[in-house]
């Protein structure tokens, strides 16, 4: 038996898709800095676990990829470092 397509729901509006990419970019882009050297993906963990239970889930693959890809964004220094 062949697996189904699972594709994202017509009834959502392209806004509301944006705007679920938006957060899940924002939330990747959030560190947790503890010492000069020890750095934690709080935002990533975080929209991976938010990804996960998401009701209306758009494809999650693009989720994680928007969320790895912030990431590292946030990594190279253009993210937000909540420091403790």
């Amino acid at each position: 038996m062949a697996a189904k397509k699972r594709t994202r729901n017509s009834n959502e509006p392209d806004s509301t898709y944006f705007l679920k990419i938006l957060i899940y970019f924002v939330l990747g882009t959030i560190w947790l800095k503890a010492d000069t050297y020890l750095v934690f993906p709080v935002g990533m963990v975080l929209g991976i676990l938010v990804a996960q239970h998401d009701h209306f889930a758009i494809d999650r693959r693009v989720e994680y990829a928007v969320l790895l890809i912030s990431a590292v964004i946030g990594l190279v220094g253009y993210g937000l470092y909540l420091v403790v």
